[in-house]
C-alpha cells in the first residue's frame, strides 16, 4: 500500500484522479513512508495534492485508520500530520463511543479533537454539548451540554453542566451539575462524580408502618467522593421512636488498603418519663464498624476489624439488641461481632499468623486473644521417603470473659497456653484404594491448671486412617425422552472412610481451665463414612452433573470407657452408636430447571432417645421459564421447629409490564412462631424507557404492612431512586 501511494505522489493532481478512478474505483489508501498503518479514504470525490500533501473529498466519505472510523460529507487531510477536517453529517466511530457533530477537527495519530455541536454515545450514556474535546484515547470532555442514560431525542431525564468529563467505562464527571425531569430543573449538584464500576448516587427511600416503629421513613443516601472514597448519608425517622443518622465510607486500596466505615446513631423517645425527676427515658444507642484489609505484598497481608456499641436499652432490657432491632441481615450473619487484627505471612511451605482479638461489647461472652501466634506447615515428604510430616503450632495468652449483664463464670477464666500438634502420615495406593495411616501426638503447656497447678503439661495420641476409591461407569445412552437431552452417561461412585482414634489426655479435663475446644479434647473413637453419586451427560458439548447425591455419617465406637467418659444429659455413658446422617441432593433434569436440597437425619440425641427421623429437610426448586419468567419454590423443615414454604413468582406479561408474587407460609405451630402466612409482596413493574418504576405492596407478620415505589434506571440497576424493601427481611436505611 506504501509502495502505491509513493507511485502515484509523482504524478499531477489531474493524471492522478484518473489513475486512482481507474485502479481504486471511487476509494484511495495512502500510508506515511515511516509508518506501517494506511489512511484509507472513501468518497464520491477525492482528489489529491502533490504540492501540499493533501486529501480533499466530497460526497459520501468514509476514512478508515486503525480502530477509528470518520464519515462525513466534506473532508480535507493532511498526510503527514494526518489531521482532518470533516464537515456535514459528521461522525466519529471508535471502540471508546460515537460522536456526531457539524464540525469534526480530528488528529488520527494522536486521535485526539474537536467536534462541534456534538451528539454522543459512550455506553450507556447518551448526551449533546455544543463543543466537545477529545483530550485522549480514554477522554473525552463536552462544554455546555448534558448528559443522559435515555436514548430519546428529547430524554426524559438529564443531567446538564457546563464541563463535562466522561471516560468511557471507567467514570462520569461533571461540575455544578443540575438534573432535569423533562424541562424541569429538580436538583442542583456541586459535584458529580459517578464510578461505572461501583454504584453510587444511590438515593434510596423507605417508608411504612410497624407495631414497634410507628410509621417510619427510612432514607440512605450515596455520594462519589473521590475516585477512591465513596460515602453514604443515613436519616431514617421513626414515629414511635424518633430520628436517626448515620455515616458509611467505602475506601478503596490506594497503598495502604482498603476498607469501610459504618456509624449509626439514635437517641430513641419514650411514651413516658420518670416522674420522680421529670426527665425523659430516652435511650441512647449506637453502632459503629471499622474494617480494613491491606495486602502488603503477594505473601503477607493484614486485616482488621473494630466493632463498638452502646445500647441504653439493652441494659434495661437483655432481649434487646441493637444489631438486631436495626441491622437484622449483619446479625443473621454474627450475632456478636468480634473486634480483632490479623498479620498473615505465608513461607515457602508454610505460614504464620498473629492474631490479636480484644472484647469490646461487655454484654458478650468472648475470649480475648492477647495475642494469639499460629505457625502452620502442611503435609511436607520427609526427604525422598514415602512419609509425609506436618505440624501445627499456637501460642497463646487468653482471657475468656463472662459477659457483664449476665456473667456466664463467677470470675474470668485467664490462661497462657502452647499447643502443638505434630503427625506423621504414609501415604499408598493399596490396588484401587487410596490409603493414608497416620499417628500424631499433640503436647499443650499451660501457665497454670484449673486447681491452681502451675506449668502442666497435657499429651494426647491420635492415630487412624483415610480410605477411598472410586468406580464409574459409562453407558452408551443417548436419548431426548421427556427432552432430558442424554448425551451418554457416566455414573461416578467414590466411598471413603476417616477412622480417627483419640487417646485420653494425661491430665484430666477437670484439672484444665476450658477456654475453647483445645482444652475439652476427649477420648475418641470415631469412624466417618460417606458415599458420593454423580451421574453425568454432555449437553452443547460440555460435561453437566446431571445428578449429585452426598451422604456423610459419623459412627462413634465405644465411648464409654476411660476417665473421661462421654456422659448425657441425665448422667448416664454413652454407647457406640451412629451420629445424624447428612444428606445433599442436586440435580439438573434441564438447562432451565434446577433442584437442591439438604437433610439430616437424626438417629438419636444425648439422651440415647432413637427418633429416627428427619429434623432437618431443606429444598429449593427453581424454574427459568425465559423472557423474564421465574418461578422458585422451597421448603424449610425442622422437627424442633417451623416448617416454612417459600413461592416466589417473576412474569413478564408484555414488554412493558412485569407481574411478581413472593409469599412465605409457615405449616407449624411453634413456642415463637405461629401458624400462618409470615411474609407477603405483590409487586408490579412498568417500563419507563430508560426507567423502571416498580409498586410493591408488602406484609409481614408482627412487623405490618407497606407499600413501596421504587424508580430504577435501567442502565444502572443496582441505581435506585425511590422506595425499596427487601422480600425477606424489614431493613433500615442503613442496610
Amino acid at each position: 500500500m506504501s509502495n502505491k501511494s509513493t507511485f502515484l505522489n509523482r504524478f499531477k493532481p489531474s493524471v492522478f484522479i484518473l489513475v486512482s478512478w481507474i485502479i481504486f474505483g471511487t476509494g484511495l489508501s495512502f500510508a506515511d513512508e515511516s509508518k506501517e498503518s494506511p489512511i484509507i479514504i472513501n468518497g464520491d470525490n477525492v482528489e489529491y495534492s502533490a504540492d501540499n500533501k493533501e486529501v480533499i473529498a466530497t460526497g459520501n466519505i468514509e476514512v478508515i485508520y486503525k480502530d477509528s472510523k470518520l464519515t462525513c460529507n466534506k473532508l480535507k487531510v493532511n498526510m503527514q500530520t494526518k489531521e482532518a477536517v470533516a464537515e456535514g453529517n459528521a461522525r466519529l466511530d471508535d471502540a471508546k463511543g460515537v460522536v456526531t457533530g457539524e464540525k469534526i477537527v480530528y488528529d488520527f495519530a494522536s486521535k485526539t479533537g474537536v467536534i462541534y455541536n456534538a451528539d454522543f454515545r459512550a455506553n450507556p450514556y447518551y448526551g449533546k454539548a455544543k463543543r466537545m474535546e477529545k483530550v485522549s484515547d480514554t477522554e473525552f470532555m463536552a462544554k455546555s451540554g448534558y448528559f443522559t442514560t435515555c436514548s430519546m431525542d428529547h430524554p426524559h431525564y438529564r443531567f446538564a453542566a457546563k464541563k463535562i468529563n466522561m471516560f468511557p467505562g471507567d467514570k462520569m464527571q461533571a461540575q455544578k451539575a443540575t438534573l432535569y425531569l423533562g424541562a424541569v430543573p429538580l436538583l442542583y449538584i456541586p459535584r458529580f462524580n459517578y464510578s461505572m464500576k461501583e454504584p453510587i448516587m444511590h438515593v434510596q427511600v423507605e417508608p411504612g408502618k410497624s407495631k414497634e416503629w410507628g410509621y417510619f421513613l427510612l432514607s440512605v443516601w450515596r455520594m462519589n467522593l473521590t475516585d477512591h472514597l465513596s460515602g453514604r448519608a443515613f436519616l431514617d425517622y421513626r414515629s414511635k421512636l424518633g430520628w436517626a443518622e448515620g455515616l458509611g465510607l467505602n475506601y478503596t486500596d490506594s497503598g495502604f488498603g482498603k476498607g469501610d466505615f459504618k456509624y449509626y446513631f439514635t437517641r430513641e423517645k419514650q411514651q413516658f418519663k420518670n416522674f420522680i425527676s421529670g426527665e425523659s427515658l430516652n435511650n441512647t444507642r449506637y453502632f459503629l464498624r471499622w474494617r480494613h484489609k491491606w495486602d502488603i505484598d503477594q505473601r503477607t497481608n493484614f486485616s482488621a476489624e473494630l466493632y463498638k456499641i452502646t445500647d441504653e436499652r439493652r441494659k434495661k432490657d437483655l432481649s434487646r439488641n441493637i444489631l438486631k432491632d436495626y441491622f437484622f441481615r449483619e446479625y443473621e450473619k454474627d450475632s456478636q461481632p468480634l473486634s480483632y487484627g490479623l498479620f498473615h505471612h505465608s513461607f515457602n511451605y508454610s505460614s504464620l499468623d498473629i492474631l490479636l482479638q480484644m472484647r469490646t461489647n461487655h454484654w458478650f461472652d468472648q475470649i480475648e486473644k492477647r495475642p494469639e501466634i499460629n505457625y502452620n506447615l502442611p503435609s511436607l515428604q520427609l526427604w525422598d521417603s514415602s512419609l509425609y510430616f506436618e505440624n501445627t503450632s499456637q501460642l497463646g495468652n487468653y482471657n475468656k470473659k463472662g459477659s457483664m449483664m449476665s456473667p456466664a463464670t463467677d470470675e474470668d477464666v485467664m490462661v497462657a497456653r502452647l499447643d502443638t500438634k505434630n503427625t506423621l502420615s504414609h501415604p499408598m495406593k493399596i490396588s484401587f484404594v487410596q490409603f493414608r495411616p497416620f499417628v500424631s501426638s499433640r503436647q499443650t503447656l499451660y501457665d497454670k491448671g484449673a486447681n491452681g497447678q502451675s506449668a502442666i503439661v497435657r499429651t494426647i495420641f491420635y492415630s487412624g486412617a483415610d480410605l477411598s476409591t472410586r468406580f464409574y461407569r459409562i453407558f452408551d445412552v443417548k436419548t431426548n425422552f421427556l427432552k432430558l437431552d442424554i448425551n451418554g452417561l457416566r455414573h461416578i461412585i467414590t466411598p471413603s472412610v476417616a477412622y480417627l482414634y483419640t487417646h485420653p489426655g494425661t491430665i484430666p479435663i477437670r484439672n484444665i481451665k476450658q477456654i475453647d475446644t483445645v482444652d475439652a479434647i476427649n477420648r475418641g473413637n470415631t469412624a466417618s463414612l460417606s458415599l458420593s453419586n454423580k451421574l453425568q451427560t454432555k449437553r452443547n458439548g460440555q460435561s453437566i452433573d446431571f445428578l449429585d447425591f452426598l451422604i456423610t455419617a459419623d459412627y462413634v465406637i465405644d465411648p464409654k470407657t476411660g476417665d473421661n467418659a462421654i456422659l448425657t444429659n441425665t448422667g448416664k455413658k454413652l454407647s457406640s452408636q451412629l451420629a445424624d446422617i447428612l444428606f445433599k441432593l442436586k440435580i439438573l433434569p434441564y438447562s432451565w430447571m434446577r433442584l437442591e436440597s439438604d437433610a439430616t437425619f437424626e438417629h438419636s440425641d444425648r439422651d440415647n432417645v432413637n427418633y429416627n427421623t428427619f429434623s432437618l429437610i431443606n429444598y429449593d426448586l427453581s424454574f427459568d421459564l425465559g423472557r423474564g419468567r421465574f418461578l422458585t419454590l422451597g421448603q424449610r423443615y425442622e422437627r424442633k421447629g417451623k416448617n416454612e414454604i417459600t413461592l416466589g413468582f417473576d412474569w413478564r406479561l408484555s414488554p412493558k409490564w412485569k407481574f411478581g408474587i413472593y409469599q412465605r407460609y409457615n405449616l407449624k405451630k411453634t413456642d415463637t412462631l405461629t401458624a400462618g402466612s409470615q411474609e407477603q409482596q405483590f409487586t408490579i413493574t412498568r417500563d419507563l424507557h430508560c426507567w423502571e418504576l416498580e409498586v410493591s405492596l408488602g406484609k409481614t407478620k408482627n412487623v405490618g404492612s407497606s407499600v413501596y415505589f421504587t424508580f430504577r434506571l435501567k442502565a444502572f440497576p443496582e441505581n435506585e431512586f425511590g422506595f425499596d424493601q427487601s422480600t425477606s427481611k424489614k431493613k433500615s436505611g442503613a442496610q
